[in-house]
């Protein structure tokens, strides 16, 4: 079985917390005896002397110090993803007058025209990849898959997430730019726990769409998500951790898996788009799809439920969970990279110095902070927020220490 994954790790010990045991050894070994699920849906137990190891590289090192040990040759990208070989695959076979190309022709085509690297993928790995995932083969061709129509029992056990293509709307400089819309959908009860226009798809936006459905609909136990780069980023796994949501990825080649989220978009597709829309902002946008969202999908009857989805949701808020009131809440979804403190008690990030908010000097810290605004830097040092760091001000350490002198 497979290293279990970041975002497992910080999940077990979060749970440390909530263990039985008046010491932190004694909650360890009873949550050694505890099932924990992983990504792949997996049963998994870990002995108490692995997860000590795992709470002590935290405390010594953070989030990065529970992960592998890195290889040496780090740096140099060794491995592809499925994804990114098709990629590869579709641009040369282009170049090929037969479409039915044999592998090693379209090895060696990659290989010089760059799209690949041997340190990338061997051949054989070449081969094996197209043979595992069907990557030669049209969509109409591969293997017919055996599904089952399925559901959840109860409310925020899964939600599916995806993104889609929108129509144009015109940005701040009045250009018509396309826009994609984020969403998740609670596979129970079909609530939309939230869904939002952006401009751009990437992992601020995602973040944003993300903690807005957390704040509204509470904490889904798993997430299932696509393989795209801003929904495999270390940033969302990083928040799934945190909150102790089980991130999971579809198979390869496999969109039909979130059939949910997908007849959704189909939906919106053919009720709301089609409609007379002002497409002047994105808020102006934004603001017409919320209406119909709530009263014409989460407020209407379903027809596979035969109920409203919102009304379906309302049976289970018993069983939810949502954030606990706390102002630190939004930190559970800042960015974090560790820093050493200075024999000045100060710290250096984005070409501005920090004092930390008290005395950390020589230690080794973890920093939190929004990516859309970095006016906020907390300290975490060994998983204890200490509080928020403050630029250096220079003259008014000099009064100071004049001051005590």
């Amino acid at each position: 079985m497979k290293q279990p994954s970041s975002y497992l790790r910080m999940r077990i010990l979060g749970a440390i917390d909530y263990a039985e045991g008046k010491s932190i050894a004694q909650r360890i070994k009873n949550l050694s005896g505890q099932t924990f699920i992983d990504e792949d849906g997996n049963s998994r137990n870990f002995t108490w002397r692995t997860i000590s190891t795992w709470l002590y590289r935290y405390k010594s090192r953070g989030v990065t110090g529970i992960e592998s040990q890195a290889r040496k040759d780090k740096g140099i990208p060794r491995k592809i993803t499925p994804e990114e070989l098709l990629e590869a695959l579709n641009t040369a076979r282009a170049h090929f007058r037969d479409s039915t190309a044999d592998r090693m022709s379209l090895y060696r085509y990659c290989i010089e025209k760059g799209l690949l690297r041997k340190e990338q993928i061997a051949q054989t790995t070449f081969y094996r990849f197209i043979r595992e995932y069907e990557l030669l083969k049209d969509d109409d061709q591969l293997t017919h898959k055996k599904r089952l129509a399925f559901a959840m029992q109860y409310a925020n056990q899964l939600w599916q997430g995806d993104t889609m293509f929108g129509p144009y709307v015109k940005d701040v400089d009045k250009k018509p730019k396309q826009t994609k819309l984020i969403a998740f959908i609670d596979d129970a009860s079909r609530v939309v726990t939230h869904a939002e226009f952006f401009f751009e798809e990437n992992t601020n936006t995602l973040v944003k769409a993300l903690k807005a459905a957390f704040y509204k609909r509470g904490i889904p136990e798993q997430l299932y998500v696509d393989n795209g780069s801003i929904y495999t980023s270390s940033e969302i796994t990083l928040i799934c951790a945190r909150i102790g949501c089980i991130l999971r990825h579809t198979p390869v080649r496999d969109g039909a898996a979130k059939g949910k989220v997908e007849r959704f978009f189909r939906r919106v597709r053919q009720q709301f788009l089609s409609k007379s829309l002002d497409l002047s902002s994105l808020e102006k946008l934004n603001g017409q799809f919320t209406l119909w969202l709530e009263d014409d999908y989460n407020g209407a009857v379903h027809s596979t439920l035969g109920m409203k989805p919102i009304d379906r949701f309302s049976f289970d808020l018993k069983r939810i969970n949502f954030l606990p009131p706390s102002e630190t809440n939004d930190e559970l979804f800042f960015a974090e990279e560790s820093r050493k403190v200075k024999k000045d008690n100060t710290f250096s990030f984005k070409n501005t110095r920090y004092e930390t908010p008290v005395d950390l000097r020589d230690k080794e810290i973890t920093i939190r902070f929004d990516r859309s605004n970095l006016d906020r830097i907390v300290i975490y040092y060994k998983s204890q927020r200490m509080g928020e760091a403050h630029v250096v001000d220079l003259i008014a350490n000099g009064l100071l220490r004049r001051k005590e002198s």
